[in-house]
């Protein structure tokens, strides 16, 4: 399934996408009004059902999509998790032996076609393309073999940075990462069972048409199955929950001269068994 989150004259809903419709859920689960609420309660196979041999409500392109999860508890990013990304960096340094990683606030993103703000207080807006995973139930110390069975699906996530922001403190870069309406997460969230787990993902990142990132999941440093294992050994992670899983080298960032995004600029960010996410890229105030 594909699940959205959206906007429609004014109401906020969740769905299911078929074809180039949206099967508007709520009027047939009335008791959830959030796919947050169904991944909390493990619903999905109940929506499932509900959704068999339903005629679209409305077409795709009438909604305003919103993040594929709505007000998660937490939105976790992991950083330089590509082989190569590391190598970028050009400080000689051996492969990491831990992840890094920080937290976003969800208001500091957009979904599909919703523009990218660039802030007036800097003009180093860059993209990162990256793979999304939302939890599905509890993980608590759970062992690396079990990762799988916590994976509600897979969204993709454009997870837009302030560049120069990311150096105002000494050993944090939360407010380069924090921006409001600085990246984006979206289009819909793919259910863990459309996708072959383990079978690498090629991940293209491209601006203006112009390719900018392209890897593999076969080059993460630390696979989905680590990082669930690792991150749930110190907290725990809840249905809804996203782990937004690194960006390939290519950054903006990573040019001589760097190449920041500007308002007029299309990012896309694809990935075939998911879809693509697409957003322009807007001054703020």
């Amino acid at each position: 399934m594909r699940l959205v989150s959206f906007k429609h004259h004014g109401r906020e809903g969740f769905g299911v996408v078929s074809g180039d419709g949206v099967i508007d859920m709520h009027p047939r689960l009335p008791r959830f009004h959030t796919l947050l609420e169904v991944l909390r309660a493990g619903a999905l196979d109940e929506l499932r059902q509900a959704s068999v041999d339903v005629r679209p409500d409305f077409p795709l392109s009438d909604v305003q999509l919103l993040p594929p999860v709505v007000g998660p508890e937490k939105i976790l990013c992991i950083g330089v998790n590509y082989a190569n990304r590391n190598e970028e960096y050009k400080d000689n340094s051996d492969l990491p032996k831990y992840p890094s990683m920080f937290f976003r606030t969800p208001g500091s993103f957009v979904g599909y076609g919703a523009p990218l703000i660039r802030p007036p207080e800097s003009d180093q807006l860059d993209y990162e393309g990256e793979i999304v995973l939302v939890i599905g139930k509890d993980c608590h110390r759970i062992k690396p073999d079990q990762a799988k069975d916590h994976i509600a699906g897979y969204t993709l996530c454009n997870e837009g940075t302030i560049r120069d922001w990311l150096r105002h403190a000494k050993f944090n870069v939360t407010q380069g990462k924090n921006f409001d309406r600085s990246g984006s997460i979206g289009p819909w969230m793919v259910t863990a069972d459309e996708i072959e787990y383990g079978k690498p993902m090629r991940i293209v990142t491209t601006v203006n048409g112009e390719v900018r990132q392209d890897d593999t999941t076969a080059n993460l440093i630390f696979n989905f199955d680590f990082l669930l294992s690792y991150i749930s050994t110190f907290t725990t992670l809840k249905p809804g929950d996203m782990v937004v899983s690194g960006t390939p080298t290519g950054a903006g960032a990573r040019f001589d001269p760097p190449k920041w995004l500007k308002p007029g600029d299309l990012v896309e960010v694809t990935v075939d068994e998911i879809g693509t996410l697409s957003n322009g890229v807007e001054d703020g105030l």
